[in-house]
């Protein structure tokens, strides 16, 4: 069983390990973080920076209007650590060129790595904007988002994009390939349909025939928690590389510990509470870094047998300080551990 297991790790380093060159630059491996709306800000991805071994990391989810003014000193989205910025993609929805193409050309001033446009997220919120997903409603309107930017900047251009709106997977096949006509340098696709919140499993099989439609890097995404279902996808699909979102959360040092074999230490996750406290203390103020750490702790409980019991513990605290003292009492080392994140905790 031990030497299965050695095979299987040393074969996803090995994928994941090659460098890859997206528009002209280089990154180091092919192991992303996915970008996720109130979870990849500036603090978790400085705790995620302290354990390592993430290729590329990405912005939670930026407005289009407002990111041409916005301040990186006040923004709760639009804000950045400058040493992150050689290996930042700035992650932005938008409905229309004449939106995104100011929002990109900051991005690009800011020095970004490169511009991702969403096409991904369904909520009712940016849907009723014709943003996010519901451009894959309007192909001809999506194109025309993805040229307009692309004319704009010279950086590496991302789209992240699901399904459709329906199962088939023709139209996003033909999407994907107008896309790379367009200039579009990677594509990361999601494989469920706009509308399904997790509800049911991803369909692999299309992220194979986006894969196939394309000649740029295509990342997979989607339920991938263990190094397993990672190398699964590789295999199976023949993605350039994958994108973990939640499960990145609930355990950031899986990036190090699938690209090189790190173990965490038995402390590991009381030290991840303790320095996500730490961390978002020193970037945001003391609501909206509570208001953040409330988010994280849904991720987090899904480690645990009894998590809903450690996150009630959590949502109780008034205070940081509060925060860290559930943090320092009630995370011991020989916490009862499930082996994958219970995603009916998380299902949100």
């Amino acid at each position: 069983m031990q030497l299965i297991e050695d095979t299987l790790e040393g074969e996803l380093a090995e994928r994941l390990n090659r460098p890859l060159t997206v528009g002209g630059r280089t990154v180091a491996n092919r192991l992303w973080l996915a970008p996720l709306a109130g979870l990849s800000h500036v603090a978790f991805r400085e705790v995620l920076d302290g354990y390592g071994g993430c290729g590329l990391t990405f912005t939670e989810m930026c407005g289009a209007k407002s990111l041409p003014t916005e301040s990186p000193l006040v923004s709760p989205v639009f804000r950045w650590r400058a040493a992150e910025l050689p290996r930042l993609v700035c992650q932005v929805a938008g409905a229309t060129p004449e939106q995104m193409i100011p929002a990109a050309r900051r991005v690009q001033e800011c020095g970004f790595f490169g511009f991702d446009i969403n096409m991904g997220c369904s909520v009712s919120g940016i849907i009723k904007k014709n943003a996010g997903a519901a451009l894959l409603r309007d192909p001809d309107a999506a194109l025309r988002v993805v040229e307009g930017v692309r004319r704009a900047i010279s950086i590496p251009l991302f789209v992240k994009f699901r399904t459709g709106w329906t199962p088939d997977i023709g139209p996003a096949v033909a999407l994907a390939r107008r896309f790379e006509d367009a200039g579009v340098d990677c594509l990361v696709f999601h494989p469920r349909v706009a509308p399904d919140k997790r509800t049911r499993p991803p369909v692999r099989e299309h992220i194979r025939a986006v894969v196939d439609a394309v000649s740029i890097p295509v990342f997979g995404n989607g339920d991938v928690v263990s190094p397993e279902d990672c190398l699964d996808m590789l295999r199976t699909t023949g993605c350039a590389g994958v994108s973990v979102g939640r499960t990145a959360i609930a355990r950031p040092w899986l990036f190090a510990q699938w690209t090189t074999g790190q173990t965490p230490p038995a402390t590991c996750f009381r030290d991840y509470a303790l320095n996500l406290a730490d961390a978002l203390s020193r970037h945001f103020d003391p609501v909206r870094a509570l208001k953040r750490y409330r988010m994280f702790t849904i991720y987090f409980a899904a480690n645990f047998t009894f998590g809903h019991a450690l996150q009630s513990r959590f949502l109780k605290a008034k205070t940081m300080d509060e925060i860290r003292s559930v943090a320092q009492n009630h995370i011991p080392p020989d916490l009862q551990l499930v082996r994958r994140p219970n995603f009916s905790l998380y299902n949100i």
